[in-house]
């Protein structure tokens, strides 16, 4: 297959976009509460969406299944159930400490582990180095991990302003004591998804190749890891409907229309198919990023944080913050954008040798 850097960080950037877009439509829900949005959308992006991106992309299905080792289904499976649990709360997140700080430490921490841990598990971290272009790729890690440390500091100063600001305070609600230990969860949970995709089920993805998938070959990755994380977001949500009862929103909640009951569920679906957008690009950019591969997770998670910033911008996460909040959040953005470019150069040396 040949390799095309370029093009895979472009479509890296179409999935980060996606990602960062997903939990905007929650804002226009009526009536319901966090876990049924939250079951609704998981069951698009975790289950339904990708056996059905499976089925149509994948040649063969069946037979690659069959051929495919049980080992890396049953390790992929698990890991991806852990990345359920690091999304749930990756979710739970974003209602204490907003988009900027949420995405800002789970999103950082998820580039550095998922990047990096199964290298060093594998044992060929000394090798990947040695390769055209590595040195670029660790410099664009560096660079975006100051990025993210900057995108964390101007968040917090945001919410020292927020807090500032009654009209503000009024309409959002930081609680950095309840976000903090999520945004952790999520970030370490979010790293072995990328592992699980990168790595563990990298055999799955070749059996699939050699059945003509192309660049779609990672498609079948998504069949477990994705699986496994709707299987521990579905268990945690339905508990949480039982305990508040509030299951009965799946059907017609108190006080709400037909229109606006319809309008939820096509919001949520609507994340849904944002989030799998994520994964979709993220495979048809891994596979074009030649030798060092590895660093498909780094340059994902850094645009993720890249275009999240802006999201919060037009949510108005950032109305009425001093001006050294805006000075430390463009610098941060500057920076970022540094990184993706060094990046993105590492992978074209690699390639080109």
């Amino acid at each position: 297959m040949i390799s095309d850097p370029l093009m895979g960080s472009t479509l890296h950037a179409f999935g980060a976009i996606s990602a960062a877009c997903c939990y905007t439509p929650q804002h226009k829900l009526r009536s319901w509460s966090w876990q049924t949005y939250w079951l609704t959308q998981a069951a698009i992006c975790w289950l339904i969406a990708p056996i059905i991106a499976a089925i149509i992309t994948i040649p063969k299905l069946t037979t690659v299944l069959s051929q495919a080792p049980t080992d890396a289904m049953r390790i992929t499976f698990i890991l991806g159930a852990c990345y359920g649990i690091g999304g749930t709360a990756f979710g739970l997140a974003i209602r204490h400490v907003g988009y900027s700080i949420t995405y800002a430490i789970a999103i950082g921490l998820s580039c550095v582990l998922g990047t990096l841990t199964g290298p060093i598990l594998k044992g060929t971290l000394v090798t990947i180095i040695e390769k055209p272009g590595s040195q670029w790729v660790i410099m664009g890690i560096v660079v975006g991990m100051v990025g993210i440390v900057l995108c964390g500091l101007a968040g917090r100063w945001k919410e020292l302003d927020l807090q500032k600001n009654d009209k503000t305070a009024g309409r959002i609600h930081f609680s950095l004591a309840k976000g903090l230990p999520l945004c952790l969860v999520a970030g370490i949970l979010s790293a072995v998804y990328g592992i699980a995709i990168n790595d563990t089920g990298k055999p799955i993805a070749e059996i699939a190749a050699l059945h003509g998938a192309g660049h779609w070959q990672t498609n079948i990755i998504y069949i477990f890891a994705n699986t496994g994380a709707f299987v521990t977001s579905a268990i945690y949500v339905i508990y949480l409907g039982i305990k508040e009862k509030t299951l009965n929103e799946f059907i017609m909640p108190k006080g709400i229309s037909l229109r606006s009951q319809i309008n939820n569920y096509l919001f949520a679906i609507l994340t849904g198919c944002l989030w799998f957008g994520q994964f979709l690009f993220y495979g048809l950019g891994h596979v074009r990023m030649g030798q060092l591969q590895f660093s498909s997770w780094a340059i994902h998670m850094i645009m993720l944080i890249l275009f999240s910033t802006f999201v919060g911008f037009i949510m108005r996460e950032w109305i009425s913050c001093r001006r050294r909040s805006y000075m430390a959040i463009a610098t941060a953005i500057v920076v970022l954008i540094g990184s993706v470019l060094l990046l993105t150069y590492g992978n074209y040396l690699g390639a080109a040798k």
